[in-house]
């Protein structure tokens, strides 16, 4: 999830600025999934800025962690200062404009290395045929973001799955299955073609899937917003799971082993 605060100041370039949504915000909406444990990601509109992220895991406590954006002029010191804030990650987000670009993705792989951390990449999917050999030499692990925009019915879907699944059987990539609205043509309420794809990432490497909520759902229109219910998305994903072991996989185990949290919650 994200949180957005209207008195910090957006990046110039930063073409989404939602409402503000605060942690008292998602309280009810995480109570209506069911979870507890939360990862809060830097949005686009604040650019290297994480003080809304780190604010908010600080509000939420021990069953919180983040995903950071900085760029190559981040310091060691800040790195150290991060993770102790509970950062585990940091996000390249190449689909808008942003202070990070592809050509920053190794150095930086490699500095955030000795803590642990992971990359989440959010590229176009056309993208990821040029990027296999970048991407196989990346030395942390990279977490493909919303299904790994995978167009439905488009040239690149099969050769950028398949760059993501030889990354997934080499252990070294996980896929956030968030977001289902962004790249579905079939759409609410069932997004059956998103659901498909779903079954084909858990059914091919179900330790590698990660579940989100992508609350405030910064990319909907107030509309569309409005007619979105999170407790029944949640319901819905553990639908497309079929398995009880396997829910317990998505929402509990692999997010545990990804972003460190302690193995004492019954949900995620």
């Amino acid at each position: 999830m994200h949180v957005y605060d209207s008195r910090l100041p957006a990046a110039p370039n930063a073409t989404l600025r939602p409402e503000d949504a605060s942690v008292d915000d998602y309280r009810p909406v995480q109570r209506a999934m069911g979870t507890t444990r939360t990862v809060v990601v830097t949005p686009s509109t604040y650019g290297t800025d994480n003080r809304a992220t780190v604010s908010a895991i600080a509000t939420l406590g021990q069953e919180a962690r983040g995903v950071a954006v900085v760029d190559a002029s981040v310091t060691e010191a800040e790195l150290e200062r991060l993770h102790a804030q509970g950062i585990r990650g940091i996000r390249f987000n190449l689909t808008m404009p942003g202070p990070v670009s592809v050509e920053q993705l190794l150095p930086l792989a490699s500095r955030i290395a000795p803590f642990g951390w992971h990359i989440q990449l959010n590229v176009p999917a056309s993208w990821l045929p040029d990027m296999r050999s970048m991407l196989a030499a990346c030395p942390v692990p990279v977490v493909f973001d919303h299904y790994g925009h995978l167009p439905f019915g488009g040239p690149e879907f099969e050769p950028a799955f398949r760059v993501i699944a030889e990354l997934l059987e080499a252990g070294k990539a996980w896929v956030k299955l968030s977001g289902p609205y962004i790249e579905s043509r079939r759409g609410p309420p069932f997004y059956d073609d998103v659901a498909a794809l779903a079954r084909r990432y858990l059914a091919f490497a179900p330790g590698r899937m990660l579940w989100g909520s992508d609350w405030p759902h910064p990319t909907l229109s107030d509309t569309e917003k409005e007619r979105l219910d999170d407790g029944s998305m949640h319901a819905l994903f553990r639908h497309w799971c079929d398995d009880s072991d396997l829910i317990k996989a998505v929402l509990i185990d692999n997010p545990q082993r990804l972003y460190g949290f302690a193995g004492n919650a019954e949900t995620e």
